[in-house]
């Protein structure tokens, strides 16, 4: 079962982020711009959760724009997956003010997001968890999704105590 299809089952609302850029993506907006995807993110949360403040889950490309999200926005968390770019001057102002619960999960045979920046990233949140999926390559929800659920799930779980 997949992590979206658990999170239906189990009535937890939640938001999940990819960046397709490639030259065959139907992505919309298509656009490299924080400025229109964060307002994108901004406008699905508004149709999706109303006034609630949302769990985003953010892959690769998707985590930095779940992090630019969460530097103008309130969430409850965030889970990222081979969060990339995560040490732009912008974000890293801001995340002294992030006091939610940020899981930072990277593969550790991933070639695209660096651990190194991810370990610099923790040491800059008040409430971080690194988690190394060993094995794992950048996509390391594909690899190892029984894992996956289960630290998904254990984020639910500290944002709604």
């Amino acid at each position: 079962m997949s992590a979206t299809r658990l999170l239906e089952e189990k009535h937890v609302p939640f938001l999940a982020l990819d960046m397709p850029y490639g030259s065959k993506s139907n992505c919309q907006p298509h656009s490299r711009s924080v400025a229109i995807n964060v307002a994108a993110v901004n406008e699905a949360v508004h149709i999706f959760f109303g006034e609630i403040t949302p769990v985003l889950v953010g892959a690769s490309l998707g985590s930095h724009m779940a992090l630019q999200y969460a530097a103008r926005f309130p969430v409850k968390g965030l889970l990222l997956v081979g969060a990339v770019r995560v040490l732009e001057e912008s974000l890293v102002q801001a995340y002294s003010r992030f006091t939610f619960p940020v899981r930072l999960i990277i593969g550790s045979e991933d070639r695209i997001a660096s651990l190194e920046e991810l370990r610099l990233l923790a040491d800059r949140l008040q409430n971080p968890k690194l988690i190394v999926y060993e094995g794992a390559g950048h996509s390391a929800y594909l690899s190892i999704p029984d894992r996956f659920k289960r630290d998904l799930l254990e984020l639910y779980a500290a944002v709604e105590q």
